[in-house]
């Protein structure tokens, strides 16, 4: 399935390090610094989303009673009815080393709040949540990967984010996935028996407090990233991001590259699987 990460915590995000409107790029919609629980704007980003073959959304998540949790609720409002489908990313382990109590308190929450509603994720009627970190090292990212183990009494489908040696830890999660736009195009991510869990694409990474990007744009990488997405059959094939527009990852039309089809090129690019 082709999924993207989404950040749902516009307008509050259009300000940071005292500099507004926090993008170096311009979005194609009226306004464009748009407030991310306007049910117009949601399903405009459905609408483009699922023109770029993409199945659902991965909703940044910062806990419960944030503006994001909030906003979740206005998200799966909005794709009701239709094929289009979302899951929590889960960002507080990159903050804090979350406890197992905090854990399965979340898992608890999600699953009581969300995952009955027919347009969230399921995998074999699991509940998907997505789990982010900046954790790099073996220790403690498995460590990590055991406090998740052990605190999923809800059964949830658990997907964590990669570090070194991430396969040679006792305790897996379900599966796994990388997230470093400002790093090479494609990044897949190999399990047992060669299986491939997930393949991340970028389409550029430029901070705004950045005087230059970490990893420019350029439409022909990004196609042929597409394709060899495609080509992995990865269970996930992840699109970072569809509007993380502080760190310049998005997809979403732009008047930067705006094109008639009102998508802009990067989206009309996935609509047509990189050809």
């Amino acid at each position: 399935m082709r999924l993207a990460f989404y950040y749902p915590w516009f307008p509050n995000a259009w300000e940071q390090d005292n500099v507004k409107p926090y993008s170096n790029y311009v979005p194609c919609l009226d306004p464009p610094y748009y407030d991310s629980a306007n049910p117009e704007t949601i399903r405009n980003h459905i609408d483009s989303m699922r023109y770029g073959n993409i199945d659902g959304g991965i909703a940044s998540w910062w806990g419960q009673g944030h503006v994001t949790d909030q906003n979740l609720s206005k998200l799966l409002a909005e794709a009701k009815g239709g094929p289009f489908t979302w899951c929590i990313y889960h960002e507080l382990e990159s903050i804090r080393k979350l406890t197992v109590s905090d854990i399965e308190s979340d898992l608890k929450y999600i699953m009581e709040k969300y995952a009955g509603q027919p347009n969230y994720l399921r995998i074999d009627g699991r509940f998907v949540v997505f789990v982010y970190s900046l954790i790099e090292e073996k220790a403690e990212g498995c460590s990590m990967a055991s406090r998740w183990k052990q605190a999923n009494t809800t059964n949830a489908f658990v997907v964590l984010k990669v570090f070194k040696d991430y396969g040679s830890c006792v305790d897996q999660p379900d599966s796994w996935h990388q997230y470093a736009p400002d790093k090479p195009f494609l990044i897949c991510r190999k399990g047992m028996l060669g299986k491939t869990y997930s393949c991340t694409i970028s389409p550029g990474f430029w901070k705004v407090i950045e005087a230059k990007p970490r990893l420019a744009r350029d439409l022909d990488t990004w196609r042929s990233s597409i394709r060899q997405m495609i080509k992995s059959k990865a269970t996930f094939q992840l699109v970072t991001t569809f509007n993380e527009h502080g760190e310049g990852t998005g997809v979403e039309c732009c008047r930067q590259w705006q094109t008639e089809s009102d998508h802009g090129a990067y989206l009309d690019a996935l609509h047509s699987d990189g050809k």
